[in-house]
């Protein structure tokens, strides 16, 4: 089983031990995106899922070890006067954060936010570089030099 993998399956089970206890992420108001992590042509590339998010209520960082994904969906207050409401959704801050390659450029890192998809690169080379901050761009804009 690979790493990613079994990350995921940590996660899982930790989610189901909360819920178990009575401490579900309902009652701790966080929720944890779906990601997709891949290595392809040299490229770390990171997928997750955030629906109902705006690209400014993502952040996106990362360090020599990690990406870091960060943000918050806030419950929209809807009223029915007739009928039932239900929803499924969860809402909250969230926190993820991705191993990474050891050697990867940081420099060239790239983020892009479209239809509640964000879509992270990072260029798989043999330099190390220290932690910063990757904006987030709206989608379907020109890409960063080697992106």
């Amino acid at each position: 089983m690979n790493p990613f993998a079994l990350m995921r399956r940590f996660t899982e089970d930790m989610d189901r031990m909360l819920v178990a206890t009575n401490l579900g992420k309902e009652e701790l108001e966080v929720w944890s995106p779906v990601v997709e992590v891949k290595e392809i042509n040299g490229k770390f590339l990171v997928s997750a899922e955030l629906p109902g998010l705006k690209r400014e209520e993502v952040k996106v960082r990362v360090t020599p070890e990690a990406l870091i994904l960060e943000g918050e969906r806030k419950l929209e207050k809807e009223e029915k006067k007739e009928g039932y409401y239900h929803t499924e959704r969860s809402y909250g801050h969230f926190y993820r954060s991705i191993p990474l390659p050891e050697e990867v450029n940081l420099e060239k890192a790239y983020a892009e936010f479209t239809n509640g998809v964000l879509e992270v690169s990072i260029p798989v080379t043999g330099t190390k570089h220290k932690s910063r901050e990757i904006p987030v761009h709206e989608g379907g804009k020109v890409k960063a030099a080697g992106g």
